[in-house]
């Protein structure tokens, strides 16, 4: 893709504001931007959680971006067993969102420390986790696990 990401501004679960350009000074980000009425968001995000957690060091960090309120947001990754940090896309103006074009969700978005934006995805994609888990020197799928090819958002 190689295209700029925006420097989007989004709150944490508490309430504080994170800086995409501030967070790349640490190094690349992986946004995945969710809704949580989303089938296909809850059956992305499990595998986002194991990259995250099978994660060579160094890897990108990976930021959850939830297009609802905190408190649901909260209960859904809760109910998915999903601890990656997470942010709120302000529900009635979807700033973040917005700034990146999205077409839909679940939507990924590989931020390089240039802000170049190196990979995306839209929906649930197979391949687009093996992309990624080459990136993070890692598998998101079990051995043996059987995994669809691809979800729409």
């Amino acid at each position: 893709m190689n295209s700029p990401a925006p420097d989007i501004v989004v709150t944490d679960l508490s309430g504080n504001p994170w800086r995409l350009s501030e967070a790349l000074h640490q190094g690349p980000v992986l946004l995945a931007f969710f809704k949580i009425s989303c089938p296909t968001c809850a059956f992305t995000l499990p595998y986002l959680q194991r990259l995250a957690e099978r994660a060579a060091p160094g890897a990108p960090a990976i930021l959850a971006i939830s297009q609802d309120d905190p408190v649901t947001t909260g209960k859904f990754l809760q109910h998915f067993n999903i601890r990656l940090s997470a942010a709120i896309d302000k529900a009635w103006a979807f700033e973040a969102s917005s700034a990146f074009g999205l077409t839909g969700v679940p939507s990924l978005f590989l931020v390089e420390q240039d802000r170049t934006i190196s990979h995306s995805g839209l929906g649930f994609a197979k391949s687009d986790l093996e992309i990624l888990g080459k990136r993070f020197g890692a598998s998101p799928f079990d051995p043996g696990e059987q995994v669809p090819e691809f979800r729409p958002g």
